[in-house]
Parts: C-alpha cells; sequence; structure tokens
C-alpha cells in the first residue's frame, strides 16, 4: 500500500457509552487507521469518538458533525475504520459525499479516481444498510422469543425512562430547530410571510422536519415557528 500524505480528522464511533468507556472497539479502530495511512508524510490533526448508535441521524451526531467541519475548515480528509462506523444509511452517507469533503474508509478499496472511490463508498454503504437491517430483525426476533419466555421487558422504572426520554426529545427538538433559524430569516427576508409560504420555502430548501419527512405541513411550520419564539 503506498503511504498517504497530507491532513486527517479520524472519526471513531461505539454504539453504547459504556464500550466508549470501556475502550471497546475504539482502539482497535485508532489501530485501522494508523495501519492503513502506513507511514508517509500524513498528520492526523483531530480525532472525533461518538458514543452513539449508527441508527442515529446527524442531529444525534455531535462529534460527526463537528468532525466534518474541522475537515472543511482544515482542508482535511475524513478517515474512518470501516463505512459501518459512520453509518449504515445510503442516503446519510450520499448527503455526507455531497458535502465535497473527502473520505477514506480503510475497508473500501481507493479505485484512484474520484468517481469510482465515490461509487465504492456507496455500494459498501448499501452493503452496511442490508447488514444493519439483518441485525434489526434478529434483535426483534430476539426479544419476541425473550417476551414469549415470560421474561420482564424493558426498563424496571418506566416513569424514569420516559422522564429521560421526554428530557432527550425536547433536546434534540431544541437543537433542530435552531439549526433551522437562519433558513427561516432567510425566507421571511424574501417574502415569505405566511406558514404555506414558508413550508414551501422549506421544501424548495431541502430542509426536512424533525421526523425526517420531505414535506412540511402547516402545523409543523406552526410548531417550528413556535418552538423558534417567532409564532403568536
Amino acid at each position: 500500500m503506498t503511504p498517504h500524505s497530507g491532513k486527517y480528522v479520524a472519526y471513531l464511533r461505539v454504539s453504547t457509552q459504556r464500550q466508549g468507556q470501556s475502550g471497546l472497539g475504539i482502539e482497535a479502530q485508532r489501530k485501522v487507521v494508523n495501519d492503513h495511512l502506513n507511514g508517509g508524510a500524513w498528520e492526523i490533526i483531530a480525532e472525533y469518538v461518538e458514543h452513539e448508535s449508527g441508527k442515529r441521524s446527524d442531529r444525534r451526531r455531535k462529534e460527526l458533525a463537528a468532525a466534518l467541519k474541522h475537515c472543511k475548515e482544515e482542508g482535511a480528509t475524513l478517515i474512518i475504520a470501516n463505512i459501518s462506523r459512520l453509518t449504515r444509511n445510503l442516503a446519510f452517507l450520499t448527503r455526507i459525499i455531497e458535502s465535497q469533503i473527502p473520505i477514506i474508509a480503510c475497508d473500501v478499496p481507493d479505485m484512484g479516481n474520484p468517481s469510482q472511490n465515490k461509487f465504492m463508498l456507496q455500494m459498501m454503504a448499501n452493503i452496511a444498510e442490508y447488514e444493519g437491517a439483518m441485525i434489526s430483525d434478529r434483535t426483534r426476533k430476539a426479544l419476541a422469543a425473550k417476551k414469549a419466555r415470560g421474561e420482564t421487558m424493558g426498563t424496571p422504572d418506566p416513569y424514569a425512562g420516559a422522564r429521560l426520554g421526554g428530557a432527550e426529545t425536547a433536546s434534540a427538538v431544541d437543537a433542530w430547530a435552531e439549526e433551522l433559524r437562519p433558513v427561516i430569516a432567510d425566507l421571511k427576508k424574501y417574502g415569505c410571510d405566511s406558514l404555506r409560504k414558508i413550508g414551501e420555502g422549506l421544501e424548495a430548501r431541502g430542509a426536512k422536519t424533525f421526523r425526517g419527512k420531505d414535506k412540511w405541513a402547516l402545523s409543523s411550520v406552526r410548531n417550528l415557528l413556535t418552538r423558534l419564539g417567532e409564532w403568536k
């Protein structure tokens, strides 16, 4: 393998906080990254570690957002141990590729051509997406078997779990709304002065609802504006 050169930002991900604390998986990913770069005049200028499920949307992947921002500011390449550490979602990966930030996944062969490399990344993400679906299916079947055996399911304190889940969701909604604040301001500047016009403007800009939908119902626009304190 030809030694690499240039600036790199490493992104490492584990699915749970426990894995992150124990180092399970992180050291292995770090070794894969360093072995792949294989000497040469390269520098890892930053490393971002995420404790989050690969199923989460980009709103919940704060370390990934920071890593991509760092790459863009420094003209660096994002490097990951394997494509599934970045995402198992093809649409998610496509959005990242379209940001024009160079990506190296150590398990994806370098074809020596940007277009071919993009194709290989998307193909491997497609495979990872399929593997993720298979894992989810096996998990559902295992839980169904556990329930059939009469074993206890879920948290022992459902009320505490519900409160925690509600707080996390509210925080995620607030973060999502703030991301769209400048878009709303821009739309209003260009004359979008009704829920319908703002909704059409959000759709034209490719903005998605909190649930990831492309189409904006009037109620969704109203809820967003209320969240931002711009609707009475």
